[in-house]
């Protein structure tokens, strides 16, 4: 038995009509990424975020309903990542300056395997445990940060490489 062999012209029609989608969700996202209301409103916003159902530091039971009515930043990040996490969560203690008119406490939020796959679903977030030797393990995952509106639509994102300013600055553009 044989594969299925397309003609070359299928193939180039599908790997230009491939190149098409890429780059309108690239314009698509760099037309939002500066408009004061960010992406809200665009299907975009309805495509991440979500319901979910965590435990923060305290051992508060905390819903995807408890950030409605306020700004949000959301970052999936592990205590096993050795590179994005500790430098995105550090950028994010960093705004406190900036943030501490807003009343901003930090949740760290943690769940049952199947919470935190729920919670990562909604937000389309990849993560995968790599064993290590002697026992350790390292996670390897996706590292936006996600600015989520009152509503708890998507607005914006960042990676642990904006920089702490570059973030501020957003921030501002988005809160006006």
């Amino acid at each position: 038995m044989t594969g299925i062999r397309l003609p070359r012209f299928a193939l180039a029609a599908l790997f230009l009509g491939g190149l098409v989608i890429l780059g309108a969700a690239v314009f698509l996202g760099l037309a939002h990424r500066d408009s004061p209301r960010g992406a809200a409103g665009t299907l975009l916003a309805s495509a991440i975020g979500g319901p979910f159902r965590l435990v923060d530091q305290n051992g508060k039971m905390v819903t995807d309903a408890d950030l409605k009515g306020k700004w949000s930043l959301v970052y999936f990040g592990y205590t096993h990542c050795p590179d994005a996490c500790p430098t995105a969560l550090n950028d994010i203690a960093v705004l406190k300056s900036y943030v501490t008119a807003f009343d901003t406490p930090i949740l760290a939020l943690t769940g049952t395997p199947e919470e935190i796959a729920q919670a990562a679903k909604s937000y389309r977030v990849y993560y995968a445990k790599h064993p290590e030797a002697g026992g350790d393990y390292s996670m390897d995952h996706t590292s936006i940060i996600y600015v989520m509106d009152p509503q708890g639509r998507f607005t914006a994102s960042f990676t642990h490489e904006s920089s702490p300013e570059e973030i501020a600055e957003r921030l501002k553009k988005l809160l006006a």
